[in-house]
C-alpha cells in the first residue's frame, strides 16, 4: 500500500518507508479497528507478549516526527493491547489513511 507521508512530518524522507514498513508490520497484529470519530481511531491487537514494549516504542518515535499525533497503548493481557490513535481535526485525513494502512495490513479486519 502507498502512504502518503504528512508534509508535518520532519522525519528525513530517507527514513519514512521503513517507518511505514514498522506501522505496517505492527498493524499485522490488529483484531478489531474501531473508527471513533473523524479524529480517534481505536485497534485491538494481539500478539507477541512484547507487543505494548514494541507499540510503545514505534509509536514514541513517531511522536517526535509527527508531533500531532496522540498514542495511547493500553495493555488488555500479556499479550494483547489497545492502541488508541488521536489527531487535532486538520490531520484527520492522515489518521484516515493510517486507519487505512492498519485494515490493510490486519487483512481487512473490520
Amino acid at each position: 500500500m502507498s502512504y502518503a507521508v504528512p508534509d508535518a512530518c520532519t522525519l528525513p524522507t530517507a527514513e519514512q518507508p521503513f517507518r511505514v514498513r514498522e506501522f505496517e508490520t505492527l498493524f499485522t497484529s490488529v483484531r478489531e479497528i474501531e473508527k471513533l470519530g473523524p479524529t480517534r481511531t481505536r485497534l485491538r491487537l494481539t500478539g507477541e507478549p512484547d507487543l505494548a514494549e514494541t507499540a510503545r516504542d514505534l509509536t514514541a518515535r513517531e511522536t517526535e516526527c509527527c508531533s500531532f499525533f496522540t498514542f495511547t497503548v493500553t495493555e488488555d493481557g500479556r499479550e494483547a493491547i489497545t492502541l488508541d490513535i488521536e489527531v487535532p481535526p486538520q490531520h484527520g485525513d492522515v489518521l484516515a489513511a493510517l486507519t487505512q494502512m492498519a485494515r490493510d495490513a490486519a487483512g481487512g479486519a473490520a
